[in-house]
């Protein structure tokens, strides 16, 4: 996987933190989700379809998990 960086206006910074929330994903991956549709190509829940699984369970003993996974790979809070 190569890492990138992209800016974003504060309101669709919000938006998007709010959509990955509700769909219990990290931002990074909703943005590949995203990306890969618009480019029309294969998502990753095409290729694997047990994926398509992915982020449909949410809650549990604590909701910040994926904040906390992205402050661990990328190495600061978000």
């Amino acid at each position: 996987m190569i890492r990138t960086q992209v800016s974003l206006e504060a309101d669709v910074y919000r938006r998007a933190k709010a959509e990955a929330g509700r769909l219990g994903i990290s931002l990074a991956e909703l943005f590949r989700r995203a990306l890969a549709r618009a480019l029309g190509g294969q998502t990753p829940s095409s290729q694997k379809p047990w994926m398509r699984y992915s982020g449909c369970i949410s809650g549990g003993p604590d909701e910040s998990v994926n904040e906390r996974i992205d402050a661990m790979v990328y190495g600061r809070e978000r």
